[in-house]
């Protein structure tokens, strides 16, 4: 697997972290005062999607600066 497949790949499954910890956050939420690792929980995931993310958007411009096209 190419490196570009891998970032894609670990991009969706943060994604599904991410959603998971978002869905736990509300949940504990509705049970009363959640903890604070509850409440951060979804940020590590976040920063995360958000570093692929950005890879993935900036890679086709990359490409294209280094084939001259």
């Amino acid at each position: 697997m190419n490196w570009s497949k891998w970032i894609r790949q670990v991009h969706r499954w943060l994604s599904i972290a991410f959603t998971l910890a978002v869905v736990a956050n509300f949940v504990a939420m509705a049970l009363g005062e959640p903890p604070a690792w509850v409440v951060y929980s979804p940020l590590p995931p976040l920063f995360l999607l958000l570093a692929t993310g950005l890879y993935m958007f900036a890679l086709p411009y990359a490409l294209r600066r280094r084939t001259g096209a």
